[in-house]
C-alpha cells in the first residue's frame, strides 16, 4: 500500500514539473540581467565539454552542489572520495536531455567494503549528426558522441565514532570524441577518415578528499552530519587528429576545475549544501573560464520520499533546480526539472532521470545494531554491579566493531576504578 501511495505521490509531482515545462525565455532574460557582468569570455575554450554535464537525477536537482556530500553513486563526477562513505553499493542508469536533440546516457556501479570504496562508470553524450549538400538533398546521417570510461577507488582512514575520517579517492578516466565522416560537396561522396581526423581521445584523473564529523547534532544517528570536500577534476591531456598517417597533436586543454564544498544536516530530516568550484585551463592559465557556484537544500518528507531544490550561478545565467525521489524496497528513483538558459535556448528548461538499485552493505547495518545491542547489555550490567560481565559484553561489542569508542571508555573507565580500589586498599593495609 505504502508502494502505491509513493508511486502516485511521485506521479503527481511529475506533473507539476511538466507544468513548469513552459517556454519563459523573456522571464528568464529579467532573472539573467542582473548578472549580465559575469559573462565568461573563455567560455568553450576546452575540449570534452560533455565532461561538465551532469549524469542527471539527485545531484542535479540539488544545483549541483554536491563536492562535499558525495553520498550515492552521482559522487563521480563531484568527488571521487565518496565511493568509500557509501552506505550501500548500487548500481544506477540515468538519463538527462539537454540541447535540442542532445542526450546524455549513463550506467554506472559502486560498491563500499569496509573503508575501501571501488566503483566503475561510463556515459556517453551524443547528438544526432545530418549533413546535406548545396542542394539540400542529406548525403550523410550519423552521431558526434563523447564517451568517458571511468574507474575509482577510496579509502576512509582514521574512521572513529566521534571523527568519522578522512577518506581519500581518485578517478582514472579515458574519453573519446567520435566525429563522423563528412562528404566531399563537389562529389557527395563521403571522405573516408574525415572524422577520425576530428575524433579526440582525452587521459585524466580525478582526486578528492573528504572530512566527515559531527557538529551541532541535534538526532542520534551514526552518520555524519558535517562533511567538507575537495576536489581537482579532469587532470589530463587531450589528443587530436588521428589521420591515415597515425599523426596527432596535443592541442585543445580538458575542462579542468577545482572544487570546495559542504554539506550539512542540523536536523535528522533537512540538510543544505553548498559549492564553489574554479575551471583551470592547464595550457593557459589567462584563459580559465570563471567561477561557479551552487546551493542546495533536501528535505526528508518520509523515509521514502525526499524533495530537493538547488540553485547554481555560472556566468550571466542562473540556474534553478527542482527534484524529487522516492524509495521502493532496493530501488531508488529520481527525477529532476532545471529552469536553466545556459543549457537550453528555447524552451530554457530540461528533465533528467535516475534508477538506482541497492546491492547491500556487506552485513554493516546488522553488525551496528549487535554492537548497540551489546554495549546497552554492558550499561545493564554495570548498573546491576556487575562489572566483570559489563566488561565482557563491551570487549564483545568491539569485536563487533573496533572504532565504537564508547564500549572502550568505559572498559578504561572500569579499569582505572579497579586500579584505584586496589591502590586505597594498598594503602589501608599499610596503615
Amino acid at each position: 500500500m505504502a508502494s502505491k501511495k509513493t508511486l502516485l505521490t511521485f506521479l503527481a509531482f511529475s506533473f507539476v514539473f511538466q507544468a513548469f515545462a513552459l517556454d519563459m525565455t523573456d522571464v528568464f532574460h529579467s532573472l539573467s540581467n542582473p548578472f549580465y557582468n559575469l559573462v565568461d569570455s573563455n567560455e568553450g575554450l576546452t575540449s570534452f565539454p560533455s565532461l561538465n554535464i551532469s549524469g542527471g537525477g539527485r545531484e542535479e536537482s540539488l544545483g549541483g552542489a554536491f563536492t562535499g556530500l558525495s553520498d550515492d553513486i552521482s559522487f563521480f563526477d563531484y568527488n571521487p572520495a565518496g565511493s568509500c562513505l557509501l552506505k550501500k553499493g548500487e548500481f544506477a542508469l540515468f538519463h538527462n536531455s539537454w540541447i535540442a536533440d542532445s542526450n546524455m546516457e549513463t550506467i554506472a556501479w559502486a560498491d563500499r567494503f569496509g573503508d575501501l570504496g571501488m566503483g566503475a562508470k561510463v556515459k556517453c553524450f551524443y547528438v544526432p549528426f545530418t549533413e546535406y549538400n548545396y542542394f539540400g538533398e542529406r548525403v550523410a546521417a550519423n552521431y558526434y558522441s563523447e564517451t568517458t570510461a571511468c574507474i575509482n577507488a577510496s579509502y576512509n582512514f582514521f574512521h572513529g565514532y566521534y571523527f568519522k575520517g578522512l577518506a581519500v579517492g581518485g578517478n582514472a578516466k579515458v574519453a573519446w570524441r567520435s566525429v563522423p565522416d563528412y562528404t566531399n560537396n563537389e562529389t557527395n561522396s563521403i571522405i573516408k577518415g574525415s572524422g577520425l581526423a576530428q575524433s579526440s581521445l582525452g587521459l585524466m584523473a580525478d582526486i578528492g578528499v573528504m572530512l566527515s564529523f559531527d557538529a551541532l547534532k541535534n538526532f542520534a544517528s551514526r552518520d555524519a552530519n558535517l562533511r567538507i570536500g575537495a576536489s581537482v577534476q579532469n587532470l589530463g591531456a587531450a589528443m587530436t587528429g588521428f589521420g591515415s598517417q597515425g599523426s596527432f597533436a596535443i592541442d585543445d586543454p580538458l575542462p579542468t576545475s577545482a572544487a570546495i564544498g559542504l554539506s550539512y544536516r542540523p536536523f535528522k530530516r533537512f540538510a543544505f549544501c553548498l559549492d564553489f568550484k574554479q575551471p583551470v585551463n592547464l595550457k593557459n592559465f589567462s584563459k580559465s573560464g570563471k567561477w561557479s557556484a551552487g546551493a542546495g537544500i533536501e528535505v526528508n518528507v518520509t523515509d521514502f520520499l525526499d524533495f530537493m531544490a538547488g540553485f547554481r550561478l555560472k556566468g550571466a545565467n542562473p540556474r534553478f533546480s527542482l527534484g524529487t525521489e522516492f524509495k521502493v524496497k532496493k530501488f531508488v528513483f529520481d527525477i529532476n526539472y532545471t529552469f536553466d538558459l545556459t543549457s537550453s535556448l528555447n524552451p530554457v528548461n530540461h528533465f533528467s532521470l535516475s534508477a538506482r538499485v541497492g546491492l547491500g552493505d556487506h552485513g554493516r547495518k546488522l553488525k551496528q545494531e549487535r554492537c548497540d545491542d551489546l554495549y546497552t547489555k554492558g550499561l545493564d550490567a554495570y548498573a546491576r554491579g556487575d562489572e566483570d560481565a559489563a566488561v565482557e559484553f563491551w570487549k564483545a561489542a568491539l569485536k563487533e566493531d573496533k572504532s565504537f569508542t564508547p564500549a572502550q571508555r568505559w572498559i578504561d573507565t572500569v579499569r582505572s576504578s579497579k586500579k584505584l580500589y586496589e591502590r586505597v586498599l594498598e594503602i589501608q593495609s599499610l596503615d
